[in-house]
């Protein structure tokens, strides 16, 4: 667990060392270039960080039983901890994809106001469903 933990952030303080002397050296002007050294830290960053999850997922479930619960109690918590959390990653991709585009139609015709709303309102309901999700997960434990 302490290695894990050691290479995420060496990882990490890598990650925002290799962004500065980049920016330094304004080698990232064009889009392309930025586009790649974005992909090179994903490359790095995402597995390091599913490994830590795939290893802490087991520590949860055993604090959740040392604190006087059952292995599907703590897993239905994570569960509901999750269908929050990613529902409202979700929202706020689509709530800011749509949010923009529908200010950059309002600027050039008003009138399209009321019809971009219900657009941004729809992406907001993704969050209330995984809050719903969650509650009913709740519920039944």
């Amino acid at each position: 667990m302490i290695i894990i933990s050691l290479l995420t952030f060496i990882l990490v303080v890598s990650t925002v060392t290799y962004g500065l002397v980049q920016k330094s050296k304004a080698d990232l002007c064009g889009k392309a270039r930025l586009k790649k050294a974005i992909g090179i830290n994903l490359a790095m960053f995402i597995p390091v960080m599913c490994g830590a999850l795939i290893l802490l997922i087991p520590d949860v479930v055993r604090a959740a039983g040392d604190a006087g619960l059952s292995n599907p109690q703590g897993l239905g918590y994570l569960a509901a901890a999750l269908s929050t959390g990613l529902a409202t990653i979700g929202t706020g991709y689509a709530v800011g994809t749509v949010g923009s585009a529908a200010l950059g139609a309002v600027s050039e015709d008003p009138k399209l106001f009321g019809k971009t709303l219900i657009y941004v309102g729809l992406g907001e309901g993704i969050a209330i469903y995984g809050l719903i999700i969650s509650i009913m997960i709740l519920n039944t434990l």
